[in-house]
């Protein structure tokens, strides 16, 4: 379902994006405030916001400069439609934040595809983690249905962080934040050095993935948890790096010593139609995972059983 807002006053636009999109199931939403636009964006999923007027353009500007002044409109591509707008008017219209200015006799072939690719770039920019750039959880699950599909040998590597928590609050949000884009630089640099075709993604937190052909799995591993210990150690201070430890509450809220941070990798190796989607991974890795995070330092472990 392909939602777009529309202001009330440029609902003669609304046949024109009906017909452009006849082959989808369109839903519109018309408003004529702000307070009605975000109403409908916590009641829906908006792909777009379409504001189409006619000269004067001062108020259909100004809406474009509030929806971008705002914390939870701003992310929502937002297009201006005029049929004959002036040079002033386009300008005023991208300066204020309008992702689109679709202008003239309405094409309706030329702007579905500019709405269309608005509202794709912004699925996409939203589904990955703002703090390491990596794709997020919709589009590593969107990789391997597609690997699936595709029917070819695959292998699904996941990546955490050992007793990253006791780190974060023993050094603090800055310093864990600090971790975690360095962990992603070191798996998507460790992926992609050594294999153009990998896959590399952000789970969320201190949880990242990985997809490599399964010859790939041995030397890639083995160079991110190289990399890893070996750059890791100088996240800490000289002292706790000497003694090799840090003394902090642990999640029960007692003291406990922890080493220094580690890497573990769960893999599994994906035949061709050994899967259908990604559920039937998800419980695998899981306990992999947790396997793996019970042995010391860092490490990657292969599942060799069979489907479960």
């Amino acid at each position: 379902m392909f939602h777009c807002a529309c202001r009330q006053e440029g609902m003669e636009v609304a046949y024109h994006l009906l017909k452009s999109f006849s082959e989808d199931k369109v839903s519109l939403h018309y408003f004529r405030t702000i307070d009605e636009l975000l109403v409908l964006s916590q009641r829906y999923h908006l792909d777009l916001v379409l504001i189409a007027g006619k000269d004067p353009f001062g108020t259909e500007l100004e809406m474009v400069n509030l929806i971008k002044s705002h914390i939870f409109l701003a992310v929502i591509p937002t297009i201006l439609f005029h049929p004959e707008p002036s040079e002033k008017a386009i300008i005023s219209g991208y300066e204020n934040g309008a992702e689109f200015f679709l202008a003239g006799e309405w094409k309706e072939k030329l702007f579905e595809v500019q709405l269309r690719r608005a509202a794709e770039r912004n699925r996409r920019d939203v589904s990955f983690n703002p703090s390491t750039w990596l794709p997020g959880p919709g589009v590593i699950e969107s990789e391997i249905q597609r690997l699936i599909n595709l029917g070819v040998d695959f292998s699904v590597c996941y990546a955490d962080i050992d007793d990253f928590k006791p780190y974060n609050d023993y050094y603090g949000y800055y310093y864990g934040d600090r971790a975690i884009k360095l962990t992603a630089r070191i798996i998507r640099d460790g992926v992609f050095d050594l294999c153009r075709e990998g896959f590399v993604g952000h789970i969320g937190g201190d949880d990242y993935l990985f997809i490599l052909p399964p010859e790939m799995v041995k030397p890639v591993c083995e160079n991110i948890i190289k990399v890893f210990d070996t750059l890791m150690a100088y996240r800490y201070t000289e002292e706790d790096r000497k003694r090799g430890t840090i003394t902090t509450k642990n999640r029960k809220g007692e003291i406990e010593t922890f080493t220094l941070l580690s890497l573990s990798i769960a893999v599994i190796n994906c035949l061709p139609g050994e899967f259908q989607h990604l559920g039937e991974l998800s419980n695998m890795l899981a306990d992999l995972k947790k396997y793996s995070k019970s042995l010391d330092g860092s490490n990657y472990v292969i599942e060799r059983r069979k489907k479960y």
